[in-house]
C-alpha cells in the first residue's frame, strides 16, 4: 500500500509521463488536487485519458488526514498539475506520511518554475519565488520579497480559485503592487521597471509581454493561469530575448 504523488504538467491530459500513467491505471483510488494551479482540459477529459474516477481534492482534504488514512490500506494517487513539489503542501504531505510509515512514490513533472525559461530570463538567477493573494488588504510579503531578491530576478505567482472560476490577471497583479508601494510610500517598480506578464506557460497558446507597468496594464494576457516576472540585473543575452516580447 503506498501514495503515489504525480505531477501531471502545465498543459492538458497528456502531459502525464508514461511512468506516471502506467502507476495511474494501477493505483485503488485517484485524487485530483485542484487548487494551485489550472490545467487546459477538465476532469472528465482526464478521465477518459487515464480510463480511471478522479476525485476532486480542495485544499482542505488534501491538508487533513484523509488521503493519508486512505493510503494506509489502500494504493491512492494524488495527481498535482505542474510538478509535485512546486507548492509546500506537497512537501507537508510527504513529511506526514513518512512520520505515519506510508510508503510514498514520487513522480515528477514540468513546473512553472522551469517553464520561465522560455522568457530568456537565466533560471539560476532568479531568487525567492512569491505569491500574490486575492486577500491584500495589509498585504506586504511579495514587495518584501521583491525588495530581498534585487539583484535577482522575482517571480510572482498569481492566486486562483477554480471553484469560484476566480483568476487573478497580470494586470491586477501590477496593481496591487502598485497600491503596497503607495502606502509604504517607496517607488520600487518606476516607470522605467521592466516586467514581463506570462500567461498560460508550458501550453501552446501560451503568451509572454515585456514593458513598464503602464503598458503591461493596458495588455489583454487572455485566459488563465498568469504570472509576473519583474527581472533584476539583466545579462545582455537576457535583454536579447527579452526584445523578442517587448510591447
Amino acid at each position: 500500500m503506498a501514495l503515489y504523488l504525480i505531477g501531471i504538467g502545465l498543459e492538458d491530459e497528456k502531459s502525464i509521463s508514461v511512468k506516471g500513467l502506467e502507476l495511474v491505471k494501477k493505483v485503488d483510488k485517484i485524487h485530483l488536487e485542484n487548487y494551485t494551479s489550472l490545467l487546459n482540459c477538465n476532469k472528465e477529459q482526464l478521465e477518459k485519458f487515464y480510463g480511471k474516477e478522479i476525485i476532486l481534492a480542495n485544499r482542505e482534504k488534501v491538508e487533513s488526514d484523509k488521503i493519508l488514512e486512505e493510503a494506509k490500506n489502500n494504493n491512492i494517487a494524488l495527481l498535482i498539475i505542474g510538478d509535485v513539489f512546486g507548492a509546500t503542501t506537497h512537501i507537508t504531505l510527504l513529511k506526514e506520511a513518512k512520520e505515519k510509515n506510508i510508503k510514498v512514490k514520487i513522480i515528477n513533472n514540468a513546473s512553472i518554475l522551469t517553464a520561465i525559461g522560455i522568457t530568456g530570463l537565466e533560471l539560476y538567477k532568479f531568487g525567492k519565488t512569491t505569491s500574490i493573494p486575492f486577500d491584500n488588504e495589509n498585504l506586504e510579503t511579495p514587495y518584501q520579497v521583491l525588495k530581498e531578491n534585487q539583484p535577482l530576478h522575482t517571480l510572482f505567482l498569481l492566486d486562483l480559485k477554480p471553484e469560484e472560476d476566480k483568476f487573478m490577471t497580470v494586470n491586477q497583479a501590477i496593481e496591487i503592487l502598485e497600491n503596497i508601494e503607495k502606502k509604504k510610500k517607496e517607488n520600487l517598480i518606476t516607470n522605467k521597471t521592466l516586467l514581463v506578464g506570462c500567461a498560460r506557460l508550458g501550453r501552446e497558446d501560451y503568451q509572454i509581454k515585456v514593458g513598464t507597468k503602464d503598458q503591461l496594464k493596458k495588455t489583454d494576457f487572455g485566459k488563465p493561469p498568469h504570472c509576473l516576472i519583474i527581472p533584476g540585473k539583466l545579462h545582455f543575452m537576457e535583454e536579447e530575448t527579452l526584445n523578442f516580447y517587448k510591447e
